[in-house]
């Protein structure tokens, strides 16, 4: 079976800064949303840092990001990032993304725990994303 196509736009590495910037900012921003108990806002600002963050080291390591429909392809583009840390990293950015439907589609309301998990996820694949960004 071929590998599945991911639809990417080529960008120039120097734009992997703008990424992490706005990664930055929900990541303070979603630290501040939990802190408060807007665990909804912690939630989504989680995935916006966590995708923010993602496109920022697939642009830093490849020149490109994903340009998908698809959020979970990003994680296959993490995944191929010659990192030793990329495939694990890769899965911890996929348990962010996969809670997508849950924190922006469903009726209920995320509880504490979910966001808690989903932030301290978040949390982690940004600065490693950071730690990688000079």
């Amino acid at each position: 079976m071929a590998p599945k196509s991911i639809k990417i736009r080529h960008e120039d590495k120097a734009g992997a800064k703008d990424y992490l910037k706005k990664a930055e900012d929900n990541h303070a921003q979603m630290l501040e949303a939990l802190n408060a108990g807007n665990y909804n806002a912690a939630g989504t600002l989680a995935l916006q840092c966590a995708i923010s963050s993602a496109d920022a080291i697939c642009v830093y390591e490849k020149g490109v990001r994903s340009v998908s429909d698809d959020h979970l392809d990003v994680c296959e583009l993490v995944r191929s990032i010659l990192l030793p840390e990329a495939r694990e990293k890769a899965s911890i950015l996929k348990r962010v993304i996969g809670k997508k439907n849950l924190i922006q589609y469903e009726k209920r309301n995320i509880y504490q725990s979910e966001a808690d998990d989903v932030v301290k996820a978040a949390s982690r694949f940004h600065q490693w994303v950071a730690s990688h960004i000079k």
